[in-house]
Formats: C-alpha cells, structure tokens, sequence
C-alpha cells in the first residue's frame, strides 16, 4: 500500500469499509462511518478528502460516476478496488488477531 501507513488510520480503514457493500459520494461515506460507529469516528470534510486523495493514489478506490436518477449536482462518488478490498480485510484480520490476543490475557471475554 504505497503510501499509507501500516497498519491503516482509523478513518482510512472506516473509508474502505463504508465502501465495501455500495459506491458512495463523500457525504454518504461520512454518514456511513457515523453512523456505523454510533458517532465514535466522525470525519470531518479536510480529513475525508485528503484520505481519500492517497487512497485514489494507492489504488485502493477509484472515481466512478454517481448512479442516475441521484438528482442534484453530480457528485464524485468512490468504489473500492479489489486491492482495497484486500487491504480492508489484512487491517480486519490484524484486528482480529489483536481481539484474540487480549482475550487470551483475560482482558476481553471468552466466546461462548
């Protein structure tokens, strides 16, 4: 991921979720993360585009056109590429790794 930090910020990785299941404008990427996380991770409008910017450059979503019918102003609206999709599940899988760490050490609970 040439040019992001690994592991990913906590706004990069929201981006790259918000993406996964649908192609999204900038406003619907913040009320997705907002609404996902009941308001733990809030982008602001400078942190969203300057993430999406070196996500455009990694590779990781592309620009494609808004879906017709949107009405309004055409917007930019942002996919996930299959290398962002890899890269959104390695920082899930690591998170993943790190839950079951701490539940080893008794810091979480155990499953059931």
């Amino acid at each position: 991921m040439a040019g992001l930090p690994s592991p990913l910020t906590t706004p990069v990785f929201q981006i790259l979720l918000s993406l996964a299941d649908a192609d999204r404008h900038g406003y619907a990427v913040i009320q997705d993360v907002a609404a996902r996380t009941q308001g733990e991770v809030r982008l602001t409008a400078s942190t969203l585009y300057a993430a999406i910017k070196r996500l455009l450059e990694a590779r990781l979503i592309q620009e494609v056109e808004a879906p017709a019918g949107t009405g309004g102003a055409p917007r930019r609206c942002y996919r996930l590429t299959r290398e962002g999709r890899r890269a959104a599940r390695e920082e899930a899988e690591r998170m993943a790794r790190a839950v079951a760490m701490a539940r080893d050490k008794r810091l979480l609970p155990r499953k059931a």
